[in-house]
């Protein structure tokens, strides 16, 4: 009498087994997917982080080359630039309205270079154009003399930075996408591989110059280092 209910129960948890296995060998057929499908997932997931690595490192090497450029400059590109590149169309009128604000651009880089400024005994700051003779300053007949130090008088130097300046504009203006739209058309992977070095070899240029020319001026919108 004591075996057969322990031959009962040995039954019942025996045949209690097999679902077990069962359900058990049902969930590895599910993971299977979810093993598999990481592959797919990371090889997004690298990619995704390739492309944020590529945007940080272009925003990087922008904010970096902003330095060299007059206050302003750039700030004024990027609020006229979508005025004139609108929804994409690089019309002619655009195209021609976008290579003016390349040419105003580039062109406050370079004077702006060539003003200084200086501090009369009234204590205003009063600015003016370097020239070979001196500083001339832009209201004439204001009654403060004008110093007439070595300093005021245009240099070597002052080409070098205004040079520079262009320079670093060119670098971070062809790296908007919209400039290059308009104004490459049809080259959108050739100017993806020239300005993935071109602003970081701009950079290592204008900073070993810099170091060699140092700038000494307070003209507009450009600050001495």
């Amino acid at each position: 009498m004591d075996n057969q209910p322990a031959e009962a129960i040995g039954i019942r948890i025996y045949n209690a087994a097999p679902p077990q296995t069962d359900s058990s060998s049902a969930y590895p057929s599910s993971p299977l997917p979810d093993d598999s499908a990481p592959p797919a997932n990371a090889a997004g997931g690298r990619k995704r982080r390739a492309v944020a690595s590529g945007v940080q490192k272009t925003l990087s090497k922008t904010s970096m080359l902003a330095n060299f450029l007059p206050t302003g400059t750039l700030l004024t590109f990027e609020m006229v630039l979508p005025t004139v590149y609108g929804r994409g169309a690089c019309s002619g009128v655009s195209i021609l309205m976008m290579e003016v604000l390349l040419g105003l651009c580039v062109f406050s880089c370079f004077f702006f270079h060539f003003t200084d400024s200086f501090r009369a005994a009234d204590g205003k700051v009063y600015y003016g154009f370097v020239t070979p003779r001196g500083l001339s300053v832009f209201k004439p007949g204001l009654g403060v003399e004008v110093p007439k130090e070595e300093k005021y008088r245009v240099g070597l130097t002052d080409f070098v930075h205004a040079v520079m300046s262009v320079m670093v504009f060119a670098a971070i203006a062809l790296s908007d996408h919209r400039v290059t739209d308009c104004l490459f058309p049809g080259h959108a992977r050739e100017m993806e591989e020239v300005m993935e070095s071109f602003p970081l070899m701009v950079g290592i240029i204008c900073s070993g110059l810099f170091l060699v020319f140092p700038r000494t001026r307070y003209g507009i919108g450009c600050m001495a280092a």
